[in-house]
Formats: C-alpha cells, structure tokens, sequence
C-alpha cells in the first residue's frame, strides 16, 4: 500500500505503462469514451471528484510535456483557461482544438479518466513526456 501520492491501482498501472507521447485524457462527467478506449470512472456524484483534484494527483506522477483543450473553455469555462495559461507558463506545450476534435483525439488516448465535474469542457489531454 502506498503511503501518499495517487493511491488509485488502476491508475497508477495506466501512468506507469505510458511511453513517450502516449496521451491520457482527463474529462468531465459528460465526455463521451470511444469505443475500444479503457475508461477509468471514478465519478461518484456530480462534481466528485472535481477535475482538479483529479488532475492535479494525475500531473504529480505523470511526465507531461503538452496537453491539448477544447478552444469552448474560452467561452465557457474560465478555470480551465487559468489551468492552460499555469500550464503553459510551467512550459508545456499548449495545443487547442475544437470540442468536436478534441473527442475524436481521444480515440488514441491511454485511457479516460472520468471525473464528476459537471463544468462545461473541463476535459484536458495530456501528452507523456520522458523524465531524462
């Protein structure tokens, strides 16, 4: 048993086996999962867990060196365009796609991670990078 840090298995097996580029999707309650992409539910009731609780366990252990949004968050949802622009000055890479786009991205993903945020467009891809 792990004494801090992400304490979920399955999602510590999904960040441990990802390799350069592989992307996870952190996302809402509502981002529909494609066919053939493994899901990682974790939503219990609406808003739990939030999208930031989640992402942030998920940023602590995962190389990150880009993540891609949905360009709505600007219109829509402000906390995720604070999250892109902390990103972005950390140094990572910023990509923005429309929503449409963004779901059809997600095909490639790892995984979806599945939040209980009810915010609109609060869906983030994070592209792995190397620790080296």
């Amino acid at each position: 048993m792990r004494r801090q840090g992400l304490l979920h298995a399955e999602l510590n097996r999904v960040i441990a086996a990802m390799g350069h580029t592989d992307t996870l999707v952190i996302a809402d309650v509502g981002l529909p999962v494609p066919p053939g992409v493994r899901c990682i539910d974790l939503a219990v009731l609406p808003g739990v867990p939030s999208f930031m609780d989640v992402f942030e366990a998920v940023y602590t252990e995962l190389a990150v060196e880009a993540f891609t949004l949905a360009a709505e968050i600007h219109e829509r949802n402000p906390a995720m365009v604070a999250l892109a622009d902390r990103l972005s000055q950390e140094g990572l890479e910023r990509s923005e796609v429309s929503h449409e786009d963004f779901k059809r991205l997600c095909s490639r993903a790892v995984a979806v991670v599945r939040t209980g945020e009810t915010a609109p467009y609060a869906n983030i891809i994070l592209h792995a990078g190397v620790t080296f």
